[in-house]
């Protein structure tokens, strides 16, 4: 599943691994194509009910593509950030899939083209699926989206040791891709940045799920002072 190219962009992120640019000897490869499938999608939000023990379509769906969306984005950004471009078409992208269904990794094949144009087609098309497969809209899955993107350059940027820079790249990127992806935010907090996030993973709806550390639904007071505990322990 590894390719020349993003051998040498892991190569230049320091925990590339556990950022999902490495691939686990023990997954099996997933064409990212299948993302794209609303049938496929929906097969996995059953075996999602079974493995978390119920969960309405749309709640599953969230929490599905909230996971799903980091790792496939994690390869075009990832060149974007090292300089090496990776495509981030859906064709051009390989998944890799633990036993039990968790994705842990993505490998891109080819040299990125024009990134934004990639992304719009790539997300539009995964979106879509998801929000068919779930039966819910599709701009709450557009939020998701613009999360993981924030998150993932926040984690490379600390990966890399320039935060404000790489995370400087998340707005213009998204402008770039257009609407209906929303803007990325970031808040600093104690000298720490985090995602702002527009969008609940929904994760507290299913049994023994959490309400996230810096989840929107929480009161801004209450969030904020979760998140300045979380900065002292960095």
């Amino acid at each position: 599943m590894g390719t020349t190219a993003q051998a040498e962009v892991a190569a230049r992120v320091p925990g590339a691994g556990a950022l999902g640019l490495l691939v686990p000897s023990s997954a099996r490869p997933l064409p990212a194509v299948l993302l794209a499938d609303p049938d496929w999608t929906a097969q996995r939000l059953t075996e999602l009910a079974v493995r978390h023990r119920g969960g309405d379509r749309r709640t599953l769906a969230t929490v599905w593509w909230y996971s799903a969306s980091t790792v496939l984005l994690t390869p075009s950004l990832a060149g974007l950030v090292t300089g090496r471009p990776l495509s981030a078409r859906l064709a051009d992208t390989t998944l890799a899939e633990l036993p039990g269904g968790t994705l842990a990794a993505a490998v891109s094949a080819s040299p990125g083209g024009p990134l934004a144009c990639e992304l719009r087609e790539a997300l539009g098309a995964v979106v879509a699926a998801v929000a068919t497969a779930g039966g819910m809209r599709s701009r709450p899955l557009w939020a998701i989206a613009t999360d993981s993107l924030a998150g993932r350059l926040l984690a490379l940027g600390q990966a890399l040791g320039d935060v404000p820079a790489v995370t400087a790249l998340a707005g213009p990127l998204a402008a770039a891709v257009g609407t209906p992806l929303p803007a990325p935010r970031y808040d600093d907090v104690a000298g720490v940045r985090f995602v702002r996030r527009a969008s609940c993973c929904l994760l507290y709806r299913l049994p023994g799920g959490p309400l996230c550390t810096s989840c929107p639904r929480r009161p801004a007071a209450e969030r904020r002072g979760l998140l300045e505990r979380a900065a002292r322990t960095r």
